[in-house]
C-alpha cells in the first residue's frame, strides 16, 4: 500500500499571505518524503482562493531540487488549459529535474471560471482531453510524431527533452464511462474519490468500477487504484473541528465552483455558503478516518477492504489548518499510522496464503 500527500494550496482567508501557502506545500513535501510517504500531489486551479495550485510541473521541478527520493504528481493537470507542444515539452523536463520521480495525473477540468478566463469552452472539454492524451501517448512514446484531429493538428514534431523514464506512470480522474474504458483497455492508473462520503459511498464506488471493468472484460485488481482522501488523527478535539471544518469548507468552495454559482464579496475570495453536499461535523467525523490513532487505523483498514486501493493520498493542506499541526500530522502518519496499516495488511495477505 502506497501513501501520497495531496497538496491543494488554499487560503481561507487574507490572513493567508499566497507565499506562506506555497512555502507550507513545499514544507510539507519535504517532511512528508521524511516521513517516508511514497508521494507528493498537486492540483491545478486558476483565479481565486480554493486553491494557489496553478501549475503542478512548475511546483514538481521545484520540489525536485528539495528532494530525493519521494515521486512527485500532478492531481491533475487540466489539459484543455494546455497546448500540447508546451504540455509535452514540461513533461519531459519536469521527470528530468526529478531524475524520473515523475508521476502524471491528467483530467478534463470542471470549473467554467477557469475556462473562460483561458478563452475555453468547457462544453469541448471531453473532445480536446482525449486528443491531449492520443498526444501524451504519441509524443512521449515516438521520437518523432505527428497528430490531426478535430481540435488539435501538429506537424512531424520531437519533444526536445527525453523523460529519464522510459514509461511516465499516466492517471487519469473521470468517472466518465468513456473516459474510464480507454483507461481501462490503456492500463491507466486510477486516481478516484468519494469525496466525504462514507462507507456506502466507497462501496458504490467499487461496485461501478468492477461493473464497468467486466463489461469490457477486464480484471480490475490489474489496474493501480488511488483514493483521495481527508484523514486526521489526533487525541485533541478542537485540533480534529478545525480539521473537519476546513475540509467542509473546501467542499463548499468546490462546490460552488462546480455549480457555477462563484459567489464573490471581492472578485477573489470565493464566499462559502451551505450547499445541497453539506455534511454536519459529526457525519464528516463518522465516514472519515478522523479521530485517534487507532480509530483512523482502523478506519483506513475498513475503506481499504471495501475500494481494494493501491495507493491513498491524504489532504494535508486544506483551508487554514495551523502549518505546524499538519506538519506533526505527516510525521505522525509516517510513524504510527502507515506502518500499522502496512503491517496489518501483510498480516492479512500472509493469512490468505496460509
Amino acid at each position: 500500500m502506497e501513501f501520497g500527500v495531496f497538496l491543494l494550496g488554499q487560503q481561507r482567508s487574507y490572513a493567508q499571505t499566497s507565499q506562506s501557502v506555497i512555502h507550507n506545500t513545499i514544507e510539507q513535501t519535504v517532511v512528508a518524503e521524511q516521513a517516508g510517504f511514497d508521494a507528493a500531489w498537486y492540483a491545478e486551479h486558476h483565479f481565486n482562493n480554493y486553491s494557489l495550485s496553478p501549475s503542478p510541473l512548475m511546483t514538481i521541478a521545484h520540489a525536485a531540487a528539495k528532494t530525493t527520493k519521494i515521486r512527485l504528481g500532478s492531481a491533475v493537470c487540466i489539459l484543455p488549459l494546455y497546448h500540447p507542444a508546451r504540455l509535452l515539452a514540461e513533461i519531459g523536463l519536469a521527470d528530468t529535474l526529478s531524475e524520473g520521480r515523475l508521476e502524471l495525473g491528467i483530467g478534463s477540468g470542471y470549473q467554467q471560471f477557469e475556462f473562460e478566463r483561458f478563452g475555453c469552452n468547457l462544453a469541448n472539454s471531453g473532445e480536446i482531453f482525449h486528443e491531449m492524451w492520443d498526444m501524451i501517448n504519441h509524443g512521449l512514446g515516438q521520437k518523432v510524431f505527428d497528430y490531426k484531429g478535430k481540435h488539435f493538428e501538429m506537424l512531424p514534431t520531437s519533444v526536445a527533452i527525453r523523460t529519464v523514464q522510459k514509461k511516465v506512470p499516466l492517471w487519469i480522474t473521470s468517472m466518465n464511462p468513456g473516459t474510464l474504458g480507454r483507461a481501462f483497455k490503456e492500463n491507466v492508473n486510477l486516481f478516484t474519490t468519494v469525496l466525504h462520503g462514507g462507507d456506502d459511498a466507497l462501496r458504490g464506488l467499487r461496485a461501478r468500477l468492477e461493473g464497468l471493468a467486466t463489461e469490457l472484460g477486464k480484471d480490475l485488481s490489474k489496474t493501480k487504484i488511488g483514493f483521495l482522501r481527508c484523514g486526521f488523527a489526533s487525541d485533541n478535539e478542537s485540533d480534529i473541528t478545525a480539521y473537519l471544518d476546513s475540509a467542509r469548507w473546501a467542499r463548499r468552495i468546490s462546490e460552488s465552483l462546480k455549480d457555477r454559482r462563484m459567489d464573490m464579496d471581492d472578485g477573489y475570495l470565493v464566499r462559502e455558503t451551505p450547499c445541497a453536499a453539506d455534511m454536519t461535523l459529526d457525519q464528516l467525523r463518522a465516514n472519515l478516518p478522523v479521530g485517534s490513532v487507532n480509530e483512523v487505523i482502523d478506519k483506513l483498514l475498513t475503506e481499504i477492504e471495501i475500494l481494494k486501493p493501491n495507493h491513498i493520498a491524504l489532504q494535508t493542506q486544506l483551508g487554514d489548518c495551523d502549518q505546524k499541526t499538519m506538519l506533526k500530522q505527516i510525521e505522525l502518519w509516517g510513524d504510527k499510522i502507515i506502518p500499522a496499516v502496512r503491517k496489518e495488511l501483510a498480516r492479512n495477505e500472509a493469512a490468505v496464503f496460509a
